[in-house]
C-alpha cells in the first residue's frame, strides 16, 4: 500500500498542466514497487530471523549498508537501460539537448534511498513484532500447561484428603449407629459422584458446588452432638455462575476437624452469599486440639495450602482471602470473596 501510495498515485497529483510523462518513467515506478517489496519480504523471512535474531547485529548492519549500495546500482542499470533520463529530459526540456554525461538529480536519489532505508525499518520492525508474537504465543502455552499440570496435582492432593476424613467419619458412625453410617454412605456416594465427574472439569456451576457443600455438611451433622451449634446461611445461586471445582471443601473440612469437640460447647458459622456475579464465603469456628499422634495433626494443612495455590492461578486478582484467630473469642475465621465474572 505505501508503494502505491509514494509510487504510483503520488505522480497523478503533480503532473505540471498537459505535461505527459513517459512510459518509461511508470516502468521505473512499477520496476521500484517490485524491487522495494522483493527487499521488503528478503528481510522479514530471511535476513532478520537468520541474522539479526542470532545475535550477528554488525554483519546485518553492514548487509544493510551493502543492499542500499546495491539497490542504487540496481536502479542506475535499470534507468540507463530504458533510456529513463533522456525521456525525462525530452518531457520537461525539450527545447535544450540532452547531455548524456550531464549528473544525476541528487533529491530523486536520496528520495529512492529514503524509500528503501524505510522499507527495511518497516521490515525489521514486522519481523520483530511477529517474533515477539509467537515467544508470547509460546510462553503462555507453556503457562497454560504448567498450570493445567499443577492444578490437576492439587486437586489429586485434595481428593484423597477430603475421603481420608470422610471415611474416618463413617467409621466412627458403624460403632455407634449403623442406620446413620448407613445413610452417610449414601450421601458420600453422591458425593463421589459429583467429585468423579465434575472435579474432572475445570469449571462447574455453582449451584452444583452448593449442592455439594450442602451433602458434605449433611454429612457431618450426623457424627455431631448437642454440643455444637452449628449455623448455616447458605444462599443459593440464581444465576448461572461457574466456579473450580471443590474450591471451598478444604474450608469446610477445617471448621469440623478444629472446631468439634465431643467435651466442650462450641460453635461453627458457614455463611454463603452471591451478589451478581461475586460470591462470598465465610467460616467461624472454635479451635481445639487435635491429637498431635493423629493423621489430621500431621497433615499440615495441606488442603488449606493448596486451596490458597489454585485461587492464585485460577483467579488471580479476582480474589480475596483473609482468615486467621480471634484471641478474645478463640475463634479460627475464613472471608474469602471471588469475582466468577
Amino acid at each position: 500500500m505505501l508503494c502505491i501510495v509514494l509510487l504510483l498515485l503520488s505522480p497523478l497529483s503533480w503532473r505540471m498542466g498537459e505535461v505527459e510523462l513517459p512510459m518509461q518513467f511508470w516502468w521505473k515506478q512499477i520496476f521500484l514497487v517490485v524491487l522495494l517489496i522483493s527487499i521488503f519480504y528478503s528481510n522479514v523471512s530471511f535476513i532478520v530471523p537468520k541474522i539479526l535474531l542470532k545475535g550477528k547485529n554488525y554483519l546485518y548492519l553492514l548487509i544493510v549498508i551493502l543492499g542500499a549500495v546495491l539497490t542504487y546500482g540496481i536502479i542506475i542499470y535499470f534507468e540507463q537501460f530504458i533510456h529513463y533520463p533522456e525521456k525525462m529530459h525530452q518531457v520537461f526540456n525539450p527545447d535544450k539537448p540532452f547531455d548524456p554525461n550531464r549528473g544525476r538529480w541528487l533529491p530523486g536519489d536520496i528520495f529512492q534511498l529514503m524509500l528503501y532505508m524505510v522499507s527495511i525499518g518497516l521490515s525489521t520492525s514486522l519481523a520483530l513484532v511477529q517474533k515477539w508474537q509467537k515467544d508470547e504465543a509460546l510462553r503462555r502455552e507453556l503457562d497454560r500447561q504448567r498450570i493445567n499440570t499443577e492444578l490437576s496435582y492439587l486437586k489429586a492432593q485434595i481428593n484423597p484428603h477430603f475421603f481420608f476424613n470422610t471415611l474416618n467419619n463413617i467409621y466412627a458412625l458403624t460403632n455407634l449407629d449403623v442406620k446413620k453410617a448407613q445413610e452417610a454412605l449414601l450421601k458420600l456416594s453422591r458425593m463421589m459422584r459429583y467429585v468423579l465427574y465434575e472435579n474432572q472439569k475445570n469449571e462447574t456451576l455453582l449451584s452444583k458446588e452448593v449442592k455439594f457443600i450442602e451433602d458434605y455438611i449433611e454429612l457431618m451433622k450426623m457424627r455431631m452432638t448437642e454440643k455444637v451449634k452449628l449455623t448455616i446461611q447458605i444462599e443459593e445461586p440464581k444465576e448461572d455462575l461457574v466456579i473450580a471445582p471443590m474450591l471451598l471443601l478444604p474450608f469446610l473440612e477445617n471448621c469440623f476437624k478444629h472446631g468439634v469437640s465431643s467435651q466442650q460447647e462450641s460453635e461453627i458459622l458457614i455463611k454463603l452469599e452471591v451478589m451478581g456475579e461475586t460470591v462470598f464465603f465465610e467460616t467461624r469456628n472454635h479451635i481445639f486440639p487435635v491429637n498431635p499422634e493423629s493423621p489430621e495433626a500431621k497433615e499440615n494443612g495441606i488442603g488449606l495450602v493448596n486451596t490458597q495455590r489454585r485461587l492464585s492461578l485460577l483467579y488471580p486478582d479476582k480474589h480475596r482471602l483473609k482468615f486467621g484467630k480471634d484471641e478474645s473469642s478463640h475463634q479460627y475465621w475464613v472471608n474469602l470473596t471471588i469475582n466468577l465474572a
